[in-house]
């Protein structure tokens, strides 16, 4: 094609006043199509580009190409999660305000609260977890469910999962699943009446949203985290134990109606990952080198399931680690360090706490037989006509293991304050040790004492209650001049937990202690004329 003409140019030739003139285009030469060709074809041309290009951008969106990088629990360790780019800024994850929601002092408002009342919730005809309800438990489930092979899934897919963005819970303002009323005291609404029914307080809800900042700091790259004491191999029991508080202060990988709800939910999907990815194909996990880390790992995976009853991402791997508690459990009916292997009471506590966070699932399946047999392996190790206290793995007396078993009798057995094992049990512990700093600070028992006194409740709960919140809270660091300890506890003495846990570990005890008020809601409870047992285990 010719260059075309200009359509104005000056032209002096003929004009002395050097006048612009109009020069006409020999445009007669072309026809009428000629012309509609060359002046319109241009812009057809770059207008289909632009077509093409915004289609296959519009199409990859909508194909959900997900984008790795995710806002990091703290500057020097990102964690990689599933995201969209459209999701809000998660900047919260680091927020330096106290408290779950910034208004911390209506942490104990009693008028916010669920419209089901909490005492129709849990007053049931029959206990959650009761040895002889077969209804739904199959005779034979001795097979692994779920993941056949290492190859045959990839847990550790963040993909696969209903991350940020992802869909809701069945229901509640916090995307927890309703149905599970045991698991109900953790919805923010609820949350709020027990603080106030149980004693909680405004400075024992500080001091967990202190812990729980500090908690999500020491989260590494992977999701996952280790114990500053002697057991840093232990990475299964560090992830599943720093998972616990977070998920008993109603932190789920869901999102909630309120992004408010669930600040540290990309904490929880990346702690969720790496349990899910250590996960070999008989259920049990890398990085969990005994029954402790196993169980406690499993305890994690069975409270995410049951706050969320996400069976697509979930389920399989909850079951799978139950399966594997139960094919280990010894001839006697404890557990040891390895499976298969006899052991005693303080294994056996994860164990049962393990199982019966798979009972309040509903969707999983225990075996009758394997708490029968736990059962009476308590049996065997417990003292008195009453089987009040208990020892290692022979008959014996200590405030530790008789804690430990008193809990497991709880959810086993049935045993509720009027049970007369019960009540000698606490009367001994009582009379032993009770949460005062003049006596040896010991998260471990603690931890189970202080959820027996809980279940206990009445005066004796108060007492304890009121001397191990106040306990605690004075222990804690709160000192912003020491921003890498301020919200931990310093390592107790204890062998185990404090020189095999170190502060990571014994941090995350005292943190579920002071969440004890809404983390479980009591399987019995007292009437208003006072020690009414209103259900039986048996």
């Amino acid at each position: 094609m010719a260059k075309a003409s200009p359509a104005v140019r000056p032209d002096t030739s003929e004009n002395p006043d050097n006048q612009s003139v109009i020069q006409l285009v020999n445009g007669a030469e072309e026809t009428p199509t000629e012309r509609l060709v060359k002046k319109h074809l241009p812009a057809w041309v770059i207008s289909g580009g632009l077509h093409v290009v915004l289609s296959l951008s519009i199409l990859g969106y909508s194909l959900g190409f997900p984008t790795v990088k995710a806002t990091p629990n703290r500057d020097d360790t990102p964690v990689t999660v599933d995201e969209r780019k459209d999701e809000p800024d998660p900047k919260d994850l680091t927020n330096p305000n106290e408290g779950l929601d910034a208004k911390v002092e209506t942490a104990i408002d009693a008028v916010r609260e669920a419209e089901v009342n909490v005492d129709t919730t849990v007053t049931m005809n029959e206990p959650i977890g009761k040895p002889d309800d077969t209804a739904n438990i199959p005779t034979d489930v001795t097979k692994t469910l779920g993941m056949p092979s290492e190859n045959a899934i990839d847990p550790g897919t963040l993909a696969n999962m209903p991350g940020a963005g992802g869909p809701l819970g069945d229901g509640g303002s916090s995307g927890l699943n309703p149905n599970n009323s045991q698991l109900a005291g953790r919805d923010r609404a609820t949350k709020d009446k027990l603080l106030a029914q149980f004693g909680g307080s405004k400075d024992s809800e500080l001091a967990v949203a202190r812990g729980l900042l500090w908690l999500s700091k020491q989260q590494k790259t992977d999701g996952s985290w280790v114990y500053d004491g002697g057991q840093k191999e232990e990475v299964v029991a560090a992830t599943g134990m720093s998972l616990l508080p977070f998920l008993a202060a109603g932190q789920t990988h869901k999102t909630p109606k309120d992004p408010k709800d669930n600040k540290y939910q990309k904490t929880v999907i990346a702690g969720l990952a790496y349990l899910t990815k250590s996960q070999k194909p008989d259920g049990s996990f890398k990085g969990a080198n005994n029954m402790y880390s196993h169980a406690i790992g499993t305890i994690a995976l069975c409270e995410a399931f049951g706050m969320t009853s996400d069976k697509s991402y979930l389920q399989k791997h909850a079951q799978a680690a139950i399966n594997y508690i139960m094919n280990a459990q010894g001839v006697n009916g404890s557990w040891g360090y390895q499976a298969k292997s006899n052991g005693d009471t303080s294994i056996v506590g994860w164990q049962l706490q393990a199982l019966q966070s798979a009972k309040l699932c509903k969707d999983l399946v225990v075996k009758k037989e394997v708490i029968e047999k736990a059962s009476k392996f308590l049996d065997s190790v417990a003292t008195g006509s009453s089987k009040a206290t208990y020892g290692y793995s022979t008959p014996g007396a200590t405030p530790t293991l008789t804690a430990v078993a008193l809990l497991c009798r709880y959810y086993v057995d049935g045993w509720s304050s009027q049970h007369p094992g019960m009540n000698a049990g606490v009367e001994y512990l009582n009379k032993e040790w009770t949460p005062t700093q003049s006596k040896s600070y010991d998260m471990y028992y603690f931890y189970y004492a202080t959820q027996v006194m809980h279940f206990f409740e009445g005066d004796t709960w108060k007492k304890w209650n009121d001397g191990m919140r106040d306990m605690l809270i004075k222990l804690q660091i709160n000192d912003e001049k020491k921003p890498a300890l301020h919200g931990s506890w310093d390592p107790d003495k204890s062998p185990w937990m404090g020189a095999g846990c170190g502060r990571l570990g014994t941090t995350c005890m005292a943190l579920l202690t002071l969440e004890v008020y809404y983390r479980h809601i009591p399987l019995y409870r007292r009437d208003n004329a006072g020690l009414k047992e209103l259900e039986r285990g048996k």
